[in-house]
């Protein structure tokens, strides 16, 4: 027996969704900051845990996203040396002062506004890196290793960023 085709070739699921009685919940809570030139590195380890403990979610996972197409979320050992280490790697792998057509404003023709920046090296340092990381909760704790920290990395200008952290988890006891 093949698997039934929906259009556009995606594999129809071969079963029906039931609901069931679910000890889980989800709450989304909103972070704001006001960075640094990047590339820098901000820890929001506490804030985040601020955020599970208000919560009352005691098991599950916590989800740190970046609204952003400049700034990243990276969990990285929080030494001050290794980042600096970090932002020289990000320098090299994408310089500012190279060209990058999403600058050249002579033919660019989308997505532009007023003061547009010339960002192209914050758009391609972004790749490398993440817009989010989700970090197991156990026992009401953010369940990272020994030297583990949650970052938010500016990548371009000092500018006010949002952070959605998502927790889907039960209450527990």
């Amino acid at each position: 027996m093949t698997a039934p085709q929906a259009a556009g070739g995606v594999l129809a699921a071969p079963f029906q969704w039931q609901r069931a009685a679910s000890p889980f919940e989800f709450i989304q809570e909103h972070l704001e900051y006001v960075t640094e030139p990047g590339p820098s590195f901000r820890d929001i380890t506490e804030d985040v845990q601020r955020v599970v403990d208000a919560s009352g979610m005691r098991f599950g996972q916590v989800t740190i996203f970046s609204m952003h197409t400049t700034a990243a979320i990276r969990l990285q050992e929080h030494e001050p040396l290794l980042l600096e280490d970090l932002k020289d790697l990000l320098r090299r792998m994408a310089p500012p002062d190279r060209y990058y057509r999403h600058n050249d404003f002579s033919i660019r023709t989308v997505n532009m506004h007023p003061n547009e920046p010339e960002n192209g090296h914050s758009h391609c340092q972004h790749l490398l890196l993440s817009t989010s990381e989700t970090v197991p909760l156990v026992d009401g704790g953010l369940h990272l290793g020994e030297w583990q920290s949650i970052f938010l990395v500016e990548l371009d200008d000092s500018r006010r960023r949002r952070v959605a952290i998502n927790i889907i988890g039960a209450r527990g006891e």
